[in-house]
C-alpha cells in the first residue's frame, strides 16, 4: 500500500512523495496521522540546516496526532483504534539525564521529524506505545497542538508563577499565547508584549491581554494591572536581546525570568540591565522543550487531559489548513513572507 509523505531530499528540496506505508515491527505502532502542525523550527530545517543527522530523504513534522491502525508482534494489540497526541522525542533511556526522567536533555536521543520519519505523512511509525498520549474527546487538530502547548506549559511552570501573580510574556506567537492561557488556567494574570501590530491584534481578538512593546510603556502597563507592582515573573519567548532586557526591567526583585526563545544571534545586554539583574537578585531559568516524566507532573498527560476536558483551548489559534500536496509551496511562501500565518497545520 502506498501513502503520501512530505520528504526533505536536501536543503531546500521538500517534495510530496508517494512511498510505501511502513510496517510496524516489535513494539512499534503504525499511526494514521490526523493532523500535523508547522513548527517554527521546520522552516530553518527545510531551508537552512537540513536533517539533524544527515538522513535523506526524511519525512519532517513533529507536532502531530493520529490513530493506531496496526501494531508490531510485541506491541499491545488492544491499542488498535486508540487515538492521541505523539511525543516525538525518542530517548536513549540509559544516559544520566534519562535515568532521572529529564528526557529532553538525553545525550543520545532520536527524534521523529528531524532524525527519523515524522508526521507530515498519511502514516507514521511510533517506536512504542509510550509515545502515544491517549485522548478521548479532543479533535485531531487540537491534539496536534500538544507539543507546542507542552513547551508553553513547561515555561510557565519554570517561571514559578502562581495564582494571584502576574506574568509578562514577550512574544505573542502561538507558544506565547498558549503560555498566557496556561498562566491564566493556573490562576495568574498574563500580559503579552510584542512589537508586531498583527500579533497583538490577534491575541486581543482571542481573549488575551496584549500590548505593543514599541508603543507603550511596559512597566506602566504592568503596574496598572498589578496594584502598582512589577511583574512576578517574565517569559522571554523571542530570543531577541531587547526582549530579554525588557523582561529584566519589568520583573520585581527576587522575580524569575524564564528563557524560552531560541537566540536570534549573539545576546547583548546593556550594562544598566545587567546590573539591574544583579541588584534584583533575579532567577534566570533556561527552558528546553517539555517534561514527559511522571513526577512532579507529566506535562503531556496533563495537557491532553485539559484538552479532553475542554479546559485548554488551542484550535482557535490555527489560521491555515493545508494538504500534504500544498505543504512544500506553503512553507516556501511562509519563509518568503508572502503568506502570513499564526499557526498552520496539515489536516488529513
Amino acid at each position: 500500500m502506498m501513502m503520501k509523505a512530505d520528504r526533505l531530499h536536501a536543503i531546500g528540496d521538500l517534495r510530496c512523495d508517494s512511498v510505501d506505508v511502513p510496517q510496524p515491527q516489535g513494539t512499534e505502532l503504525l499511526l494514521r496521522v490526523g493532523a500535523c502542525g508547522i513548527c517554527g523550527s521546520d522552516l530553518p530545517r527545510v531551508f537552512e540546516h537540513g536533517s539533524s543527522n544527515g538522513k535523506y530523504p526524511l519525512t519532517i513534522g513533529h507536532e502531530f496526532a493520529g490513530e493506531v491502525v496496526a501494531a508490531g508482534n510485541q506491541a499491545d494489540a488492544s491499542l488498535l483504534g486508540a487515538r492521541g497526541a505523539v511525543f516525538p522525542l525518542i530517548p536513549c533511556r540509559t544516559c544520566d539525564p534519562c535515568l532521572t526522567g529529564s528526557y529532553a536533555m538525553c545525550e543520545r536521543y532520536d527524534y521523529l521529524g528531524s532524525r527519523r520519519d515524522g508526521g507530515f505523512a498519511e502514516y507514521c511509525l511510533l517506536p512504542s506505545a509510550w509515545h502515544l498520549i491517549r485522548a478521548e474527546k479532543a479533535s485531531m487538530e487540537t491534539l496536534a497542538m500538544t507539543e507546542p502547548a507542552c513547551v508553553a506549559q513547561h515555561a510557565v511552570r519554570l517561571s514559578g508563577i502562581t495564582a494571584g501573580q502576574l506574568a509578562v510574556i514577550y512574544g505573542a506567537g502561538p507558544i506565547g499565547m498558549m503560555a498566557a492561557r496556561w498562566a491564566e488556567l493556573f490562576g495568574a494574570k498574563a500580559l503579552l508584549v510584542d512589537i508586531a501590530k498583527d500579533k497583538v491584534a490577534f491575541a486581543k481578538a482571542h481573549g488575551l491581554d496584549a500590548v505593543r512593546g514599541d508603543q507603550e510603556d511596559i512597566e506602566q502597563a504592568i503596574r496598572a494591572r498589578h496594584q502598582g507592582k512589577l511583574a512576578d515573573a517574565a517569559i522571554e519567548g523571542t530570543g531577541a536581546s531587547a526582549a530579554l532586557a525588557g523582561c529584566i526591567a519589568c520583573v520585581r526583585a527576587k522575580g524569575t525570568v524564564a528563557l524560552l526563545g531560541n537566540p536570534m544571534g549573539d545576546t547583548r545586554l546593556p550594562l544598566k540591565l545587567h546590573s539591574m539583574a544583579l541588584r534584583k537578585e533575579l532567577t534566570l531559568r533556561g527552558v528546553w522543550n517539555s517534561s514527559r516524566a511522571p513526577y512532579p507532573v507529566d506535562e503531556w498527560a496533563y495537557t491532553v487531559a485539559m484538552m479532553d476536558a475542554g479546559r485548554f483551548a488551542v484550535q482557535d489559534l490555527i489560521t491555515d489548513r493545508l494538504t500534504l500536496e500544498q505543504l512544500p509551496q506553503a512553507m516556501a511562501d511562509i519563509r518568503g513572507g508572502t503568506r502570513k500565518i499564526v499557526k498552520a497545520m496539515v489536516v488529513l
